[in-house]
């Protein structure tokens, strides 16, 4: 008992993050139809920009990092989050401006290609020594290591300790405050009105006074800003950063999308509940079958669902005339 509970704390702290990066996809993807692969890396950029704008603060206030072993006040965390939400939506909006907008009226494939370019320029730029450089770097601890709550199963010898921390809670709080959020501007705004109009129909959106190009804009603004939240949380649970091109970043982005895809791509509801279902099923199989596994069980999950339901868990399938 003892060990399915700390496996299923776990796992609602990686479906938070998970939830969070699949919502950018989702949301590109309901509006223009294309996939945006450069959106892990952006999962990247909030991550490395995360330690690099923490380091500049501690810094500013007179804080050394080597050998830190006393967090900071936790204004620090909310600063640094914010710094990195802002850094990826401005460079979110100009990927947008300057390398999909103009492949608006493009064949899909132009705009496929494009992406891929895009993700690999981000790659290769993180790594420049001028940019983060290809070493890798430990996040400075920005939050306590605190046990908020801790349960023992069992008596004696055969007791087994349950530790639910404090970055596991404020990772699913803060997520969970910001998918709210989003759900919110979608379903409940003026903005959210016109984000799911030029969803539906671009041209019969634009005739009807809808400011397109901005509402495009606005999402993939959004979209980054998840990402970053996405990236800043999960170096404050794993704070060895790999270099920007490391695999498990490309991972991390790919499992990302395949919630989306079995949540049904498109549906907001939908990233949410396939985030929460692929960390079940990867935290799970890797404790009760094998860790070596771990990934493989993701990519089993999409095949099975896709067979039952090709548009996803909450998708619904399109019918199109030939």
């Amino acid at each position: 008992m003892s060990d399915f509970t700390q496996t299923l704390i776990t796992a609602i702290a990686i479906g938070s993050l998970y939830a969070l990066i699949a919502l950018g996809y989702t949301m590109v993807y309901g509006i223009l139809k294309f996939i945006n692969f450069a959106h892990s890396d952006i999962v990247v950029l909030g991550a490395w920009s995360s330690y690099t704008f923490s380091n500049w603060l501690l810094k500013l206030i007179g804080v050394e990092t080597k050998g830190m072993t006393t967090p900071p006040a936790i204004w620090v965390a909310v600063v640094v989050l914010v710094l990195s939400m802002a850094f990826c939506g401005v460079v979110g909006f100009t990927i947008e401006r300057l390398a999909y907008r103009p492949l608006r009226r493009a064949p899909r494939l132009n705009v496929l290609i494009t992406a891929i370019g895009v993700s690999l320029l981000l790659q290769n730029v993180g790594q420049l020594d001028q940019v983060f450089g290809a070493s890798p770097q430990k996040m400075p601890q920005l939050l306590p290591a605190a046990e908020l709550a801790s349960f023992t199963f069992g008596e004696g010898e055969s007791a087994r300790k349950v530790v639910i921390g404090l970055v596991d809670v404020m990772i699913f709080v803060t997520a969970s405050s910001l998918m709210l959020l989003m759900q919110y501007l979608v379903f409940h705004t003026k903005q959210g009105v016109a984000m799911r109009a030029v969803s539906y129909n671009t041209d019969t959106a634009a005739l009807m006074g809808i400011p397109v190009d901005r509402v495009v804009s606005i999402t993939f603004v959004l979209g980054s800003v998840l990402a970053a939240a996405a990236g800043f949380l999960y170096v404050m649970k794993y704070p060895s950063l790999n270099q920007p091109a490391h695999t498990i970043w490309v991972l991390l982005g790919l499992k990302a999308f395949v919630a989306a895809v079995i949540g049904g791509i498109g549906n907001v509801r939908g990233a949410v509940l396939g985030g929460f279902v692929i960390a079940f099923v990867e935290q799970f199989g890797a404790f009760y079958i094998s860790t070596n596994y771990r990934d493989v069980y993701v990519f089993v999950m999409l095949i099975l669902i896709l067979l039952v339901r090709p548009g996803g868990l909450l998708g619904v399938t399109t019918r199109e005339k030939v």
